[in-house]
């Protein structure tokens, strides 16, 4: 028999403060500060900075997701096996925050060792990160859905997150590259320049451990699983969990396909900006084009989803991804109007969807839950957040192998060959994969109202489940 510590914190009803929505949020603007610059910029800095052949580094990329495969789930296991003095959840947001920050801040070190030298310390440095990264992800990713079951808070607090977590990658998209510029003297690639990508880091790692720390201070776990159900969970979990969870593996591989879209993008465009526009002194102006709508599009997303639905929401968003990347491939990359209007336009798109997204995962928990009688969020989180950073790796591995196989030579004149490498990961490629999460996403079947009578059908299971 389930016992519960208090029917209260399972019920649907329970509504948090806008400041502890916005203190929850800070935590995704703290991570973004960090892991958007590893997934924007390391390529290029191993390539550019680093000195890394750029199929090396796109081999690291794809290395270290498959630890990932390994790690992820044993840590989303752990987590919910235990509970820190803090919770289950909040108390690895003051406990790894730090180390996270550190490993980030190594990652952007240049050794003074041999080639073979730099590629192990490149792999230590970014398996390290990884792992740490792991710690932090899963359990922020699921902590709002032990602060509250209700649909419509939930959703309300993804927009803020959202939102925030915007902020945070505008603050990379568009600060890296002048704060990378300030330290070096004016260099963002070459030798010159490490010292710049060093302490950028340095910057950005230390904020982002410091927000950390605020947003353990501002959440409250209200939903806990129950001790006799806490004993239960395992590894083999994960894999019922994939098994008997339809919503989650449309999610999962919908996770993927869009953040692997977004990270190639962001990724690829130093080296569009550099090469097929000739004007590498806009890249920063693109980058923020490239997160600058989010601040329209987050905010209106739960108006939206009230008034469109779930499946209408995100299938034209992604539609609107198309038409921006369809303007981009058909100019040239030195029309600079136009290609920062399908910027605009792609960018819209891709902050609607990846935003709303964030949204469905508590959905897809609610779901578990009413089929296995676990709520089992850090597993759940596990899976989702290791097909989010492959789809993030992503921004690493095609672009470094596309690279590599039209002839890419770091800091030197590219050949036309080159260019429309550059070029086809930048349009085609997107195009392309956008059409396939639009299939993706067809098969995604929960809405709001099948939630609600889910929750309600467990919240009736549980006060049957009380011993009197």
């Amino acid at each position: 028999m389930i016992y519960l510590q208090n029917v209260a914190t399972n019920s649907t009803d329970i509504k948090l403060s806008w400041q502890q929505k916005f203190g929850w949020a800070t935590g995704d603007f703290a991570q973004n500060l960090i892991y958007t610059t590893i997934s924007t910029y390391l390529l290029f800095f191993y390539t550019n900075v680093y000195g890394l052949p750029a199929v090396d580094a796109a081999t690291m990329f794809l290395i270290v997701r498959l630890i990932d495969a390994i790690n992820d789930p044993i840590v989303g296991t752990f987590i919910d096996k235990h509970t820190t003095r803090f919770g289950k959840y909040r108390g690895y947001l003051l406990y790894m925050g730090l180390p996270l920050a550190v490993m980030a801040i190594l990652c952007f070190y240049v050794p003074d060792f041999s080639q073979l030298g730099k590629l192990i310390y490149a792999y230590v440095t970014y398996v390290g990160l990884s792992i740490i990264y792991t710690t932090v992800n899963i359990p922020y990713g699921s902590l709002n859905a032990a602060m509250t079951r209700n649909n419509k808070e939930l959703v309300s607090m993804s927009s803020i997150r959202m939102f925030l977590a915007n902020l945070g990658s505008l603050a990379v998209s568009f600060g890296v590259p002048v704060c990378v510029k300030l330290f070096s003297g004016g260099y963002y690639s070459g030798d010159a320049s490490k010292t710049g990508w060093f302490l950028t880091m340095i910057v950005y790692g230390v904020v982002g451990a410091l927000v950390l720390v605020f947003c353990f201070s501002q959440s409250t776990e209200h939903i806990k699983m129950s001790a006799d159900t806490e004993a239960t969970v395992s590894v083999g979990d994960l894999f019922h969990q994939l098994k008997i969870n339809g919503p989650l593996r449309v999610l999962a591989i919908f996770f993927i396909i869009t953040f692997g879209l977004m990270s190639v993008v962001n990724s690829v465009g130093a080296y569009y900006m550099t090469y097929n526009a000739h004007n590498a002194g806009l890249m920063q102006w693109y980058n923020l084009l490239g997160t600058l709508p989010a601040f329209i599009t987050v905010p209106i997303t739960p108006w939206l989803n009230r008034k469109l639905g779930t499946q209408v929401l995100m299938q034209g968003s992604l539609i609107i991804i198309i038409i921006g990347f369809l303007i981009m491939f058909l100019v040239p990359a030195t029309d600079i109007f136009w290609t920062f209007t399908g910027r605009t336009i792609e960018a819209a798109g891709v902050t609607l969807s990846t935003g709303f997204q964030w949204a469905l995962v508590p959905q897809v928990i609610t779901y578990g839950e009413w089929k296995t009688g676990k709520r089992e969020n850090g597993i759940i989180n596990a899976i989702v957040g290791f097909f989010f950073k492959f789809g993030m790796a992503l921004g690493g591995v095609i672009p470094g192998y596309v690279l590599a196989a039209y002839g890419f030579v770091a800091n030197h004149q590219q050949t036309a060959r080159s260019l429309f490498g550059i070029r086809m990961t930048t349009t085609i490629i997107p195009i392309i994969v956008t059409i396939f999460a639009m299939i993706v996403f067809a098969f995604y079947k929960l809405t709001d109202e099948k939630i609600e009578k889910m929750n309600n059908e467990i919240q009736r299971r549980n006060l049957n489940n009380i011993e009197l």
